[in-house]
């Protein structure tokens, strides 16, 4: 429902931080005490769209926070094997070492060398570079590679616990964000539920109305005479992508979605783009350093189309002047203006 709202301008700051969600709760809540005991439908509309599409910002972070947390396990579980194959092949050595002084020992006695090395830190004994020529080459050699072995198994223990550190703090990010996305959602559903059935019926039936306008505008042969809007080649990858995303219309929105049957709006994007053969980062902000930049009048079938200062809504150019996107939460798939929201830019994917 987000794509109904008045455009405003591209220039008006948002608020597009984790950090700053606190203030603009607060302010939305200061507004709500002091709005209208029986507003409109319109005025109704108007505030359900905004507080959807904060959750939407706030959604786009969670999908980059969720992205990095899943990077960072995989990253943990690599240094953990690793650490551990380190592990065992320091056994070995360490083993081979005290094979050579089991032996000595049998013979007579152990070399004062490996005695050392056996009683006390392999690094202490190897910094007295005076006391290498009392063993051979090879022992010599066996005793540097365990020591460049623990201290290389000790970076990646240390590497691990930092990792699992940032891990965890990620993790309690993701569960704020989810209680912020949820509380914004809940706080319009409220407002919905104050409107009458008719009311209701009466909002349903206009946003039908709209989004039945801009399919069939989308459905409009490419070769009318509008003026308004020339459409322009688009690449064969960006126009398959484009085909992929108008097979899931009316597939409902669900933030952090990434289909098959439901979508947030990186999420059909990323979908419909992998359909193509091409794999985009997760988030609609990482999404436009995707590819070459265009602007409105250049826009091309199967393009991306970003929104809000932010960039934090995308969609995919439909031809007409109209987008293929998901929207917001409480709505599906669907046609919309690529002029029904702040316009940033378009970005052509090859």
């Amino acid at each position: 429902m987000a794509s109904h709202r008045r455009p405003k301008s591209p220039s008006r700051a948002r608020v597009t931080i984790f950090g700053a969600t606190a203030a603009a709760t607060v302010a939305l809540t200061s507004q709500s005490a002091q709005a209208d005991p029986d507003p409109t439908v319109d005025e109704v509309r108007e505030e359900v769209d905004e507080l959807r599409h904060e959750a939407e910002v706030v959604t786009e972070e969670y999908n980059g926070a969720k992205e990095r947390a899943e990077e960072l396990q995989a990253e943990v579980e690599e240094l953990q094997d690793s650490a551990a194959r380190g592990q065992e092949e320091l056994n070995e050595l360490r083993a081979s070492v005290g094979a050579v002084a089991s032996a000595q020992y049998r013979n007579g006695g152990i070399d004062p060398s490996l005695q050392l090395f056996l009683s006390a830190d392999p690094d202490a004994y190897l910094d007295q570079a005076s006391t290498l020529d009392q063993v051979s080459g090879q022992q010599a050699e066996t005793l540097r590679l365990i020591e460049d072995r623990q201290r290389g198994l000790d970076q990646q223990r240390q590497e691990a616990t930092d990792k699992l550190a940032e891990l965890e703090e990620l993790r309690a990010r993701l569960d704020e964000q989810k209680e912020t996305i949820q509380g914004k959602l809940n706080e319009a559903q409220s407002l919905l539920n104050q409107l009458t059935a008719e009311e209701q019926a009466e909002l349903a039936a206009q946003e039908a109305a709209e989004a039945e306008r801009a399919a069939e505008a989308a459905r409009a042969d490419r070769s009318d005479t509008r003026t308004d809007f020339v459409d322009l080649p688009g690449s064969s990858r960006g126009e398959s992508a484009l085909s992929a995303a108008a097979s899931k219309l009316g597939s409902p929105y669900v933030w952090g979605a990434t289909g098959p049957s439901a979508f947030d709006c990186s999420g059909l994007t990323s979908w419909a783009y992998a359909q193509a053969g091409v794999s985009l980062p997760r988030t609609s902000q990482a999404q436009a350093g995707v590819g070459t930049r265009v602007s409105l009048d250049q826009l091309a079938p199967g393009d991306l189309v970003f929104y809000y200062d932010g960039l934090s809504h995308v969609g995919m150019y439909a031809g007409n002047g109209q987008i293929l996107h998901a929207p917001s939460s409480g709505s599906v798939v669907r046609y919309d203006s690529v002029t029904s929201m702040p316009f940033m830019f378009g970005v052509r994917v090859g």
